[in-house]
Parts: structure tokens; C-alpha cells; sequence
């Protein structure tokens, strides 16, 4: 059984609040995402507080947004697309690469029961880390670090979100799962990758390609190097 914590802490009156369902039921559930505990955390997730103010306007639209230090959060219907494919039930320990805005993060923290978050820019971490503080999520963990190699201080994980592309798997994360663990990663080239879901049964990995997509990418020892 599915467990929805939510929202901790809501303004009284929200402007966004019609956007936020609009952008569910057009850009998500006809596409087939239909989990009702993602939609209802989706419809409830202040996405607006997430984006950089000259985008305001679009927090709610079809599309990634730039976040800053060629950076973006992403389109509405991959966040949940990808939550889904995590098959969260509430209780869970999850590992997220790539914190950017802090959006995706606070989606994971109001379906799951702890979430380390893992971001490489600083000052993407320290912005995140306060929207999440303003809405009272208290289970979001966020770190600056390299997320090529994981966070080693918090596993293991039931479910790892990796939100930048790789050209492989970087095989820390697949370590830090735990038995029967769920890993979701865009692999590919810098211009075009797979989305990839990946099952941890023992020595073996089930794999399978789940999505075509374009990620800013996964920059790190493990990841693309700044020149590439």
C-alpha cells in the first residue's frame, strides 16, 4: 500500500493551483502516467517556486526550463514519468543525481520516506536546499558533491533518479542499490540518449530502454568531462 505524505506546508492561497491541474491532466495522465499518488503529490508541488523568476510564466508548461549553469529542470510529464518507473511505496530510501532546481527532489520526497539528493553546482544546491526548507520537507538530504560517484554516506537505496545523461552507467550507483533496487538513468551521447530502467537481482541486472530523451549532461569523474 502506497503511503502520500504531500505537501508539508502550503500557502493559503495558491494562483498556480489551476495550472498545476491543468498541466496533470493534459500533459501527464493523457500520456499515460497513472499513478494517482504521483498525480496528486504533482497537483499539489508548487513548481512555480522552483524555476528562476523570468520564467515564472512558464512554470507550468510543456516544456524543460533553464535553471542557470547550463543547467534545466525538466518537462512536467518526464519528472513523473520517471518517478513512476521507480515503482515508489513509501518507505523507501532514494538516491537522486543531478538536484538542479530541486524539483524533482521534493516530488521524491513527498513518495518516499528519505531522499538524498546530490548536486555538483553549489549554488544550484544551496537554492534547492532552501525551496525545500521553505515547503518543510525535512526527509530531502541535499549534498554538493561529484554524483558520477554516487553518495556512498547514505546507502544503500531502494531507488536511485539519475537527471542527467551518462555515457554508461557509472557502476557506483549500481553498488549503492540495494537487492531488488530500481535505478533510472538517460544513457547515451551528448545529444540523444535512452531513458533506462535498470532491476538489481543479485549478480544480474535486468535492463530495458523505456524512453527516448535529451538531458543536459552528467558532468564528473564518472560522467562527461567539462571538455567534452
Amino acid at each position: 500500500m502506497k503511503k502520500f505524505s504531500g505537501v508539508k506546508k502550503t500557502s493559503e492561497y495558491d494562483p498556480f493551483f489551476e495550472k498545476r491541474l491543468r498541466m496533470v491532466a493534459e500533459q501527464i495522465e493523457r500520456r499515460g502516467v497513472n499513478d494517482a499518488h504521483i498525480l496528486e503529490v504533482l497537483k499539489k508541488v508548487p513548481r512555480h517556486l522552483f524555476v528562476p523568476r523570468e520564467y515564472l510564466d512558464e512554470s507550468y508548461q510543456d516544456h524543460p526550463l533553464p535553471i542557470g549553469s547550463g543547467q534545466t529542470i525538466s518537462q512536467p510529464y518526464v519528472v513523473a514519468f520517471m518517478t513512476e518507473k521507480l515503482n515508489l511505496c513509501g518507505e523507501e530510501n532514494v538516491l537522486e543525481i543531478g538536484t538542479g532546481s530541486g524539483y524533482q527532489a521534493a516530488v521524491l520526497a513527498s513518495l518516499a520516506k528519505t531522499v538524498h539528493t546530490v548536486e555538483r553546482v553549489k549554488r544550484l544546491a544551496d537554492n534547492a536546499e532552501a525551496v525545500l526548507r521553505s515547503l518543510g520537507m525535512e526527509n530531502v538530504f541535499v549534498h554538493h558533491g561529484d554524483g558520477s560517484l554516487g553518495w556512498s554516506e547514505g546507502a544503500p537505496y531502494d531507488a536511485v533518479i539519475v537527471t542527467a545523461a551518462a555515457p554508461n552507467v557509472p557502476s557506483p550507483l549500481v553498488q549503492q542499490l540495494k537487492e531488488g533496487g530500481r535505478l533510472v538513468i538517460p544513457v547515451g551521447s551528448r545529444w540523444r540518449q535512452d531513458l533506462e530502467l535498470w532491476v538489481k537481482n543479485g549478480t544480474e541486472i535486468e535492463k530495458e530502454a523505456v524512453l527516448p530523451v535529451v538531458f543536459v549532461p552528467l558532468k564528473g569523474k564518472l560522467g562527461w568531462r567539462d571538455d567534452d
